[in-house]
């Protein structure tokens, strides 16, 4: 094996064991065990867990990011949050280690990019969409940040659970997230109230 095929070995089997433990949980030893080489391996390809673990998150962060700009290009806002929607299950689909790396906070200290920055990046894209759809409707446009992290929110968790159960496919998952949400949307009103906190 080559010193890069060695690399890309110790990248994959590191990817299945923090999936699986977490970056507290998992150790050098069982990825080299895994990867049937020896500790200094491991410290020579990338410095250590924290080296190791670092180039795992980039390339799923650059993967997720890609899929999810992709999906982001062009279309009315409906057809908008069904790519962006379909995309994120698209990454949980083949991804599905790297989807449970990315939910999880990276270690502190930390410069690598994460799930929350991608998330960040998209929720600009979807705040966008939502005030110009909420002025449409003659909306607050100051709430849809918050609407966005709801939206956002709601997505992950989603993804989350459709990771474990695979059922039923993703394109009726994406079809139902975005129904719930568009006609939500469709049936909001312009100063919403707790009905237990009015006073009759």
């Amino acid at each position: 094996m080559t010193g890069a095929e060695r690399r890309e070995q110790l990248i994959d089997v590191a990817r299945t064991v923090f999936a699986e433990r977490g970056f507290e949980g998992a150790a050098i030893e069982e990825i080299a065990a895994r990867a049937e080489v020896s500790k200094p391996v491991v410290y020579e390809h990338f410095g250590g867990k924290e080296g190791l673990y670092a180039v795992v998150v980039d390339r799923e962060v650059t993967q997720l990011l890609t899929m999810m700009r992709g999906a982001l290009t062009d279309g009315g806002p409906r057809q908008l949050l069904e790519a962006s929607a379909l995309s994120l299950l698209d990454y949980i689909e083949s991804h599905p280690d790297g989807f449970r790396i990315l939910v999880r906070d990276t270690p502190i200290g930390s410069s690598t990019a994460t799930f929350q920055s991608i998330i960040g990046d998209v929720a600009s894209r979807v705040e966008g969409i939502l005030a110009d759809a909420f002025k449409a409707r003659k909306l607050d446009h100051r709430a849809a940040p918050m609407y966005t992290q709801m939206l956002i929110g709601a997505t992950v968790s989603l993804g989350q659970w459709w990771m474990d159960t695979r059922k039923p496919a993703k394109e009726v998952v994406a079809a139902h997230l975005v129904n719930l949400t568009w006609h939500g949307l469709d049936g909001l009103v312009a100063k919403p109230t707790l009905r237990m906190l009015d006073k009759d």
